[in-house]
C-alpha cells in the first residue's frame, strides 16, 4: 500500500482543462460544420468529453470525490457546449447582411 500524498494536486484543475476542451470543440465545430451536421457533431463532441473527463479523473488517481468531480466535469462540459449552440443557433436565424 503506497503512502497518503502529503499536499495532494488540486483536481479541480482536471475540471476547467474538460470545460476548456468542450469549450473550444463546441466553437471550432461550430464554425467549420454546416448547420445541417453541427448538432450531430456537436453531440459527438459531448460524447468525447465525457469520455475525457473519466480520463482525466482515472489519472489523477484519487478515489475521494470521483463522482462529483467527473459529474461537475460533465455538466459543465454540457452547460457551456449548449451556450456555444444556442449562440450558432440564433445566429442562424439572422438573415445574412
Amino acid at each position: 500500500m503506497s503512502e497518503p500524498a502529503l499536499a495532494p494536486r488540486n483536481a479541480f484543475h482536471g475540471v476547467i482543462a474538460v470545460w476548456a476542451v468542450s469549450l473550444v470543440a463546441a466553437i471550432v465545430l461550430g464554425i467549420l460544420l454546416p448547420e445541417e451536421v453541427r448538432v450531430q457533431w456537436l453531440l459527438l463532441a459531448f460524447g468525447g468529453a465525457l469520455l475525457l473527463s473519466f480520463a482525466v479523473q482515472l489519472a489523477y488517481g484519487r478515489a475521494q470525490g470521483f463522482i462529483v468531480r467527473v459529474a461537475a466535469s460533465v455538466i459543465g462540459a454540457l452547460v457551456l457546449m449548449g451556450l456555444v449552440s444556442a449562440v450558432f443557433g440564433l445566429s442562424a436565424l439572422v438573415p445574412a447582411l
